[in-house]
């Protein structure tokens, strides 16, 4: 039998610690939250289109404008021609935010070493796909 409510309270409870965690490393930064996952993004995928950089993060593009706007002025993301097609401009990573990403994935890093460090490494492939299909629901 599937026990929902006990998974639903759990992944609640993680998720509420997770992000008390992350708000409390963003802090540090003097960056809000929505730039460090915005920097978070194209530090994993590389340059995006504004539309396919709105997508991974969930919220429109008008809205990711306005972030982009501060991370341009702030030098962290840079406006740079489609390699491929000249109407388009995608935002990248300037070198001093790939330095942030590289310093927030490290806490990231860090973070899921010390919550993972009791697991076996079979329930934590267990645990990897679990989240990976879980993912794919969104």
């Amino acid at each position: 039998m599937r026990n929902l409510e006990k998974l639903n309270q759990t992944v609640t409870e993680f998720y509420d610690k997770m992000s008390s965690w992350e708000q409390s490393v963003v802090k540090e930064t003097g960056y809000s939250l929505a730039q460090i996952h915005t920097i978070e993004v194209l530090g994993i995928h590389g340059a995006l289109r504004m539309k396919e950089l709105a997508q991974k993060l969930g919220i429109t593009t008008g809205t990711l404008t306005v972030q982009i706007e501060k991370l341009v002025k702030a030098e962290l993301i840079e406006r740079c021609p489609h390699p491929t097609d000249r109407r388009a401009i995608v935002v990248a990573l300037t070198p001093s935010g790939l330095e942030i990403h590289r310093h927030h994935n490290q806490l990231h890093l860090e973070l899921i070493k010390d919550l993972t460090r009791n697991i076996e490494p079979e329930h934590e492939a267990i645990f990897l796909a679990c989240l990976e299909k879980m993912n794919q629901e969104f």
